[in-house]
């Protein structure tokens, strides 16, 4: 199994943000944690479809050097495509 990142061009307060996914939850919770990562900050249904950590492009480094496979924006939406939940993002 492995573990994902894209680029971190998402600027939010004061940080430049990515997205951390993996081919496997259980796989997407050890990396997080491993990264000191707290499981409060997962992204998951029934809030959105792909199972997803958000993390800063420092987090992204170090993810990086234990492992993560730097993706495109392109192979990233193919990931988050892969890995999401069918009917799993809850409509309001």
């Amino acid at each position: 199994m492995a573990v994902y990142v894209d680029a971190a061009i998402w600027k939010w307060v004061g940080h430049r943000w990515c997205h951390l996914l993996a081919d496997d939850t259980d796989e997407l919770h050890r990396f997080a944690a491993e990264l000191g990562i707290k499981r409060s900050s997962y992204q998951g249904p029934p809030k959105t479809s792909a199972p997803h950590y958000d993390i800063t492009g420092f987090e992204r480094d170090r993810a990086v050097r234990l492992g993560a496979i730097e993706c495109s924006r392109e192979e990233i939406v193919a990931i988050f495509r892969r890995v999401r939940v069918p009917n799993g993002k809850v409509k309001r």
